[in-house]
């Protein structure tokens, strides 16, 4: 029996190699070296040979891509480096911006070397390999942990289980998981001819199959992949340049973009942009841009990482996609402070790679201005993943029977009266908490993370809460039990103690979070954080009429009325009363000794988007080192500080001869104040 068994294991062994081979030489190269009736029949034999002796069965058997039975859940696994977004450059202009902060920071003059690849339009994934063998597979999720879809990659046939040549004996690898083009239209017409559901497009397709709970779903898909960066790698020395990275990747049997080039300086990547645009729609994949990444490694580790994105690489997004539909009708929907957001609804069109039935009108400003009407035949735009819009009419086009769009009188939602003030471009429903839509909207605002922070309360959940009239007002949140929750949908008694456990927690806060998290219009976060030092304590706040909180730094005649009438109204102290019953405590703010405020006195303007930072961030670093930072431009600012895209703040900083900075000179500010230069 032994003899048999070696024999039959050896065989085994024999095949999964030649199987691995032919699937890469057909996969990732493109070059297979024999023909379908063999790789079937090499196949066929590893089967049978499975079929008589199952303990050769393992997980890195190529007969183990068919997918298993479905599982219970999508567990969480937490990435060993953070997977980053990256930053986009929507003109060439930004990517000039991009290819200067990079000489400046290395300090050449020389054209700099970039590797450039076509940004697929797919879902962002890691893969690890231990001793070469495929281990797991999650996706980005929020950038540290990703939920775990190793059952549906393993089903992918471009995904090696087993590594070729000598693989480290870790190894992270990074890639993207999409569906052809040709994939993706064949599987919708066979889809259509069951009466099943169709995807809208190949990227929500590739997403919604790697990521749901069958994986012999996957199995049945055409999914494909390509790989283009690392994680963790433990007992090997990667290549020193972006593009022989790629081809060492290959080397491991891994899958890397065809159109990845090596390309020099500004003018490089450029050409290279646009010759593929010229071919974009000749690709047999989606893609939305470029990305181009500084092609030393050793160059990529001196330039770092912000926050979100490293410094060393950006994607150039091609232009937004304008088509031409019908409005069929303007329906408005109801925020977090109750304004009404007219929504245009469309004959359903095919643009920027989704089918979109309706677009925002942004407000009756702007239906007034662009002369907005039902039945209009109207130009929508979509850019990435930016809402889409309706950019202008059609006139020349217009029906004899086109209707005016009229704002409602009442709300809705909750039939309040909707009041519009005068030359004010916003619409309100007066209904507040007894709207429901402003409930839902509110209540998610008071639990976000730069609120009240209170972790798994999310959109869905406080949705449901609030139609089983469990929600009413933030106060309510702390009356939550564990059995309440763990009745929902999609709850157990886990994540209702999870959650439980998350409310308790928030009940530990600051004045300048909870004042942001009522949602007090007009009341951001510098706003709360100014209001919070200048009082101290909420009683001194709330004993306050709009004179006195005028006296506050940067707050103006209209934010002072609108919080004035906010902590006059009984509705919102007896909710402040609750909260204070329920537990929720703070420190009283004491004003910071003027050694630990070496801005202080000076108020700052951010405008457009940073590079380096988030304007939040920004914003925090100025508040902390004393400053103030304003939302607005007048005779009192020290300087508006530019970033990417900034609009009319400039123009109105060089009407008041206010100086402008840049990015590199905030960073010299912020530098001083913390006393690492001179200031």
């Amino acid at each position: 029996m032994r003899p048999q068994l070696d024999e039959a294991r050896a065989r085994h062994a024999e095949l999964c190699g030649q199987i691995a081979y032919h699937n890469y030489r057909y996969h990732a190269l493109d070059e297979p070296e024999v023909s379908d009736a063999v790789y079937d029949n090499l196949m066929r034999e590893l089967l049978a040979l499975e079929a008589g002796w199952p303990e050769l069965v393992g997980p890195a058997s190529p007969s183990q891509r068919v997918g298993d039975t479905p599982r219970a859940g999508i567990a969480e696994i937490v990435h060993r480096l953070p997977m980053l977004s990256l930053e986009n450059a929507f003109s060439d202009d930004e990517v000039a911006a991009f290819d200067r902060r990079i000489h400046e920071r290395l300090a050449v003059d020389s054209d700099i070397e970039y590797a450039a690849e076509p940004k697929l339009d797919g879902l962002a994934i890691a893969l690890f390999y231990r001793g070469g063998r495929l281990e797991y597979a999650a996706t980005r999720g929020d950038g540290t942990t990703g939920e775990d879809v190793t059952p549906n990659v393993r089903t992918i046939r471009a995904v090696p289980l087993q590594l070729l040549g000598s693989p480290p004996h870790e190894l992270e690898v990074r890639g993207e998981v999409f569906m052809p083009t040709a994939g993706f239209k064949k599987m919708n017409e066979e889809a259509a001819a069951r009466g099943d559901k169709t995807y809208v497009n190949p990227r929500n397709a590739a997403a919604g199959i790697v990521r749901q709970l069958d994986p012999r779903v996957s199995a049945s898909r055409p999914l494909d992949i390509f790989f283009y960066a690392l994680g963790v790698v433990l007992g090997a020395e990667p290549p020193a340049r972006q593009t022989d990275l790629l081809a060492w990747l290959r080397g491991l049997g891994l899958k890397t973009c065809p159109e990845a080039r090596s390309v020099r300086g500004l003018a490089g990547c450029l050409a290279y942009y646009r010759s593929i645009g010229e071919r974009r729609e000749r690709l047999p994949y989606q893609i939305d841009g470029v990305v181009y990444k500084v092609e030393e490694r050793a160059l990529q580790a001196q330039l770092g990482f912000v926050s979100r994105a490293p410094r060393w690489q950006i994607a150039h997004k091609f232009p937004a996609e304008e088509v031409e539909t019908e409005l069929r009708d303007v329906e408005f929907q109801v925020g977090r402070t109750g304004a009404l957001t007219p929504v245009a609804r469309l004959a359903p069109i095919f643009v920027g790679g989704v089918t979109v039935s309706n677009a925002t009108l942004h407000n009756m400003d702007e239906v007034e201005r662009k002369d907005v009407r039902i039945g209009d035949w109207v130009v929508v735009r979509r850019a990435g993943d930016v809402i889409p819009e309706v950019a202008r009419v059609l006139k020349e086009r217009r029906p004899a029977d086109a209707r005016p769009v009229r704002l409602p009188e009442t709300c809705p939602v909750c039939n309040s009266p909707v009041r519009r003030d005068t030359d004010a471009a916003v619409a309100r429903c007066t209904g507040g908490y007894s709207c429901v839509a402003q409930r839902k909207e509110a209540l998610r605002h008071f639990a976000s993370r730069r609120a009240m922070n209170i972790e798994g309360l999310g959109e869905k959940l406080i949705d449901q809460l609030v139609d089983a009239d469990l929600l009413r007002t933030p106060a309510d949140i702390f009356r939550l039990s564990a059995p309440q929750l763990a009745a929902l949908d999609r709850m157990g008694d886990k994540s209702a103690a999870k959650l439980v456990a998350a409310i308790a927690d928030s009940r530990a806060t600051t004045l300048p979070r909870l004042l942001f998290a009522l949602g007090i219009r007009d009341v951001g976060e510098a706003t709360a954080l100014a209001l919070a030092r200048h009082f101290g304590d909420l009683p001194l706040l709330l004993a306050a009429d709009a004179a006195a909180i005028e006296t506050v730094p940067d707050v103006g005649p209209v934010i002072a009325a609108n919080l004035a009438a906010y902590i006059q109204d009984p509705a919102h102290l007896r909710l402040l009363q609750e909260l204070r019953e329920l537990g929720l405590h703070w420190p009283t703010i004491t004003e910071p000794a003027a050694a630990a405020q070496p801005l202080a006195g000076r108020t700052y303007v951010l405008t457009g988007t940073l590079q380096n930072s988030t304007r939040e961030g920004a914003e925090e670093k100025l508040l902390a080192l004393g400053a103030k930072v304003s939302s607005s431009v007048s005779r009192k600012t020290t300087a508006v500080i530019a970033g990417r895209d900034a609009g009319s703040k400039l123009k109105k900083a060089a009407e008041l001869s206010v100086p402008v900075l840049d990015e590199a000179e905030l960073e010299k500010i912020l530098a001083a104040g913390n006393g690492r230069q001179e200031p």
